[in-house]
């Protein structure tokens, strides 16, 4: 049956018709897809896990144990799983592994725009970068096939416009491996340096051998159009330039884009006048075909940061596109902004208004950081929130102790505060971390988390008691507080942040948009009472706005959270 299919949805559907049997991950936009999609399937076991190391060294074990397995995340996730990622390089696998990393040119949910080819080639596995959901689920398919027959973890590329864009796909049936055998090896997984050394020759002859596949592999095919111009490019890139240059131009379009093959492309330059590299990010392909030896343009025409697009494409290259493949970038901007009655927007008022330094994390607070607010000083990575507050209060002392707080959401408490946090405890910093415990993966569309108490299914599952947790990791302040009770949020904080001792707050209330909390009426604004102090528009909260003077409620966006009436002295809110 044909049907139309987002790439991580089709990616999940190639699992399952590969005979896929156990799926973790953790949810990272733009790969979370992926992951849901294949909890759909019973045949399939899904989890999340905590973090994308513990993710992938999941995937390890049921591979060892001789099963097809997978692990998912986004481009910065790999480097959280890098660890296990450059080891089970070494080892190889025993059922086939797939490694899903999906990179995010333009940052359109990202702290930065990092290039994953690189790890490929790093770890020296074999990478297959998909350019629409068919080669989703093909690639799926023949990674297994790589995966088993050269023993090793195969890495799977998207990137956000293959992710999140639909194209054709044909289903197919599941077909399930017989189970591998597993068999007792420690030269081959027992990677202590005696046992390790004596595989990294095999590692090398390995990679010899994919670049041999790689000249012959079916996913890396020639387009031969006009020759004046030969075009080499991959994934999203291919469909700008095919939508660009149609057959006005030859294309050498690499689906496996590591190992790189160099009799296939060095045959490809031959018979072209003109050689362009076209790939968003690094000069990957670029230096590749430069060490052999080829005259290409590439980065000298095309930029090294952001995502391309079609109208880019015919910029930079000369071409003009008829009106009807032109793409309208003349859309309004739509800045990120907290949610109506998000339950952090409370609690970064009192930060702000006290004029708090804060270092802050991953999440959908990280909006914290955007005026009118302004509460937050630092976003660095998963976890560093609570690290870097005790570095921070170590190096300054009492400058800072009592007037510093870290904040980070239960999810990402979960992915990488905990270490932070016994750092904290073990060498004693005067630090106040707060958990923003919105009961929720927040952020990536609210997938399930340890403190839920829900499994990815929404299966009741083991639950993590935060509270009981800080007490056991050696914190004798834990102080859960509602982030709606301003007044006590405030004296909370001022409370702990006097003490002489590490603590922790946990801003506790559900997300305002979880489908099982009850929401109280909205609030109207009384025009008569309000003087138009913009006291209110202090929250930035998008559902109060001015108009003529006057504070106005979108009663279609008000959740009736009542933040904004204990702003308003007037008693005008209600």
């Amino acid at each position: 049956m044909k049907r139309l299919m987002l790439g991580n949805q089709a990616l999940a559907r190639g699992l399952y018709e590969a005979g896929c049997s156990v799926v973790s991950s953790y949810p990272g936009t733009p790969s979370t897809e992926v992951t849901e999609e294949a909890a759909k399937y019973d045949e399939i076991y899904c989890e999340w896990a905590p973090n994308e190391k513990v993710a992938m060294e999941v995937a390890f074990g049921a591979s060892l144990a001789g099963k097809r397995s997978f692990c998912g995340m986004k481009h910065v996730g790999l480097n959280v799983a890098a660890d296990p990622l450059f080891t089970c390089a070494y080892t190889g696998v025993n059922g086939g592994m797939i490694i899903c990393v999906a990179d995010d040119p333009g940052m359109h949910s990202s702290q930065n725009e990092q290039d994953s080819r690189h790890y490929a080639m790093s770890a020296k596995v074999p990478m297959f970068e998909p350019a629409d959901s068919a080669e989703a689920i093909e690639f799926a398919k023949l990674a297994y096939e790589v995966s088993e027959e050269y023993d090793t973890p195969v890495i799977m590329k998207m990137c956000t416009r293959v992710a999140h864009s639909q194209s054709v796909v044909e289903e197919g049936e599941r077909v399930l491996p017989p189970t591998k055998p597993y068999e007792k090896n420690i030269a081959k997984y027992v990677m202590m340096p005696g046992n390790a050394i004596k595989r990294h020759p095999f590692v090398e002859e390995r990679t010899r051998k994919l670049v041999a596949l790689a000249e012959n592999c079916a996913f890396n095919r020639v387009e031969m159009g006009d020759t004046k111009l030969g075009i080499i490019t991959s994934s999203t890139s291919y469909q700008y330039a095919k939508e660009v240059f149609g057959d006005k131009a030859s294309i050498l379009k690499l689906g496996m884009i590591y190992p790189l093959p160099e009799k296939l492309i060095l045959d490809f330059a031959s018979k072209v006048e003109k050689l362009v590299i076209i790939e968003e990010l690094d000069p990957f392909i670029e230096n590749h075909c430069k060490q052999l030896g080829l005259e290409v343009e590439g980065k000298d025409i095309l930029p090294i940061e952001g995502e391309f697009s079609q109208n880019l494409i015919a910029e930079k290259l000369g071409m003009e596109l008829p009106a009807s493949k032109k793409l309208d970038e003349t859309l309004p901007g739509r800045p990120p902004v907290m949610c109506a009655g998000c339950p952090h927007r409370g609690l970064f008022y009192v930060l702000s208004k006290n004029k708090i330094t804060v270092l802050g994390d991953i999440g959908c607070y990280t909006l914290g950081a955007v005026a009118p607010l302004s509460a937050m000083d630092m976003t660095l990575c998963m976890g560093a929130s609570i690290s870097s507050i005790h570095g921070f209060n170590k190096a300054l002392g009492k400058e800072t102790e009592g007037k510093t707080v870290a904040v980070i959401g239960d999810s990402t408490f979960m992915h990488s505060g905990m270490t932070g946090l016994a750092n904290v405890a073990y060498n004693q910093s005067n630090s106040t971390i707060i958990i923003l415990d919105n009961s929720i993966t927040g952020m990536t569309g609210h997938q399930q988390n340890p403190t839920t108490g829900y499994n990815i299914k929404g299966d009741p599952a083991g639950k993590i008691n935060l509270e009981a947790l800080c007490t056991a990791m050696g914190f004798e302040r834990v102080t859960v507080v509602d982030p709606y009770d301003l007044a006590e949020c405030e004296r909370v904080i001022k409370e702990e942040l006097s003490v002489d001792a590490p603590s922790v707050i946990i801003s506790r209330r559900p997300c305002a948009l979880l489908k099982y909390v009850k929401h109280s009426a909205p609030l109207m604004c009384d025009p008569i009472k309000c003087v138009g102090c913009k006291s209110c528009m202090r929250l930035g909260c998008p559902a109060i706005s001015m108009k003529d003077g006057k504070a106005v409620v979108d009663t279609t966006l008000c959740v009736g959270c009542g933040v904004c009436k204990q702003l308003c002295r007037l008693g005008a809110l209600q």
